[in-house]
């Protein structure tokens, strides 16, 4: 029988949670430190399974719309942002809120606000669905199309003044194909005055392609309905590595590995950074070194109402 060549891990870094997805947990664990459950949450707080579990041994409670929470509760917002139509039932219901969009999907929701007061037609690039993309849409349902493709822009009919905003887990390189498509339809096309596409989606994406181009398997941590995740690991496929996404170590298929002798790691933005060293474990007898590619240093303060005395 063949034996499998000897083994080593190449961690990309940056990887796992950035400072909206620590944010917005730390909100979360303040408020139960707090005042004990349950404190209700409005989708998931971060798309990860083990997060939503963990926050739920807690004491959290997560509900998929505010009518299910009860009148005059504590209720969170997640790190995706919400509607203005979402913040206006939350008065309705008497809802005391904590806020735990991200800052910069709220850069993104003021920048959609901007827009449509000066009277554009604004189009957002981004995933139909994605809980980010239904709160940056409902900030001027009138005068915001959706688009995902290059060919979904080929399609478009607009007249007056045109300007685009995107989602901030998207794909780098795609999202530049679809925003050079915008520009050539649109020549007085205007957009953000900085890139919404956020930091540490660049950085997990810039740092996961240099890994997989030197690797013989790559897996990214993270969760299925993890954007961030998910982009990640097609773009590794893009180098012509073999790619997959998992929940944590237990979802390793052994076949994956018959004769790898490197493995490239990494985890999307939302996945904790034990569930890394989990997967290191499970790996067995492996040398790991690290490949970085940023170093990143931005924190995000919680709001006043859940900071501790002192």
């Amino acid at each position: 029988m063949t034996e499998n060549p000897p083994r080593s891990v190449l961690l990309a870094s940056p990887r796992s949670f950035c400072a909206g997805v620590e944010r917005a947990i730390e909100i979360v664990e303040r408020l139960l430190d707090q005042r004990g459950g349950p404190i209700y949450v409005r989708k998931q707080i971060v798309h990860n399974v083990h997060v939503v579990r963990g926050l739920e041994a807690r004491g959290a409670v997560f509900v998929e719309e505010l009518s299910e929470v009860p009148p005059g509760a504590t209720a969170v917002f997640s790190a995706h942002g919400v509607s203005p139509a979402v913040r206006a039932e939350a008065v309705e219901r008497s809802l005391e809120v904590l806020d735990a969009t991200c800052p910069l999907v709220a850069k993104v929701h003021t920048e959609a606000r901007r827009f449509a007061e000066r009277g554009d037609t604004i189009v957002l690039v981004g995933h139909a669905g994605h809980e980010e993309v239904e709160g940056t849409l409902g900030e001027a349902p009138d005068q915001m199309v959706l688009v995902e493709t290059v060919e979904d822009v080929e399609a478009l009919e607009i007249t007056g003044p045109v300007s685009y905003l995107t989602q901030t887990t998207l794909a780098v390189d795609e999202t530049a194909e679809v925003i050079e498509a915008l520009q050539r339809k649109f020549p007085e096309l205007r957009g953000p005055g900085s890139d919404d596409i956020c930091y540490a989606t660049t950085n997990r994406q810039i740092a996961i392609r240099d890994v997989a181009e030197q690797s013989d398997l790559v897996l990214v941590v993270g969760s299925k309905n993890s954007s961030n995740s998910v982009r990640m690991v097609e773009l590794a496929l893009r180098t012509g590595t073999p790619a997959y996404l998992i929940d944590d170590a237990s979802e390793i298929d052994p076949a994956w590995l018959v004769g790898v002798s490197r493995v490239g790691l990494s985890a999307g933005a939302s996945a904790p950074p034990e569930l890394v060293d989990e997967v290191v474990a499970a790996l067995g007898s492996v040398s790991v070194s690290t490949h970085t590619t940023a170093v990143e240093t931005i924190s995000f303060t919680v709001p006043l109402a859940v900071r501790r005395a002192g």
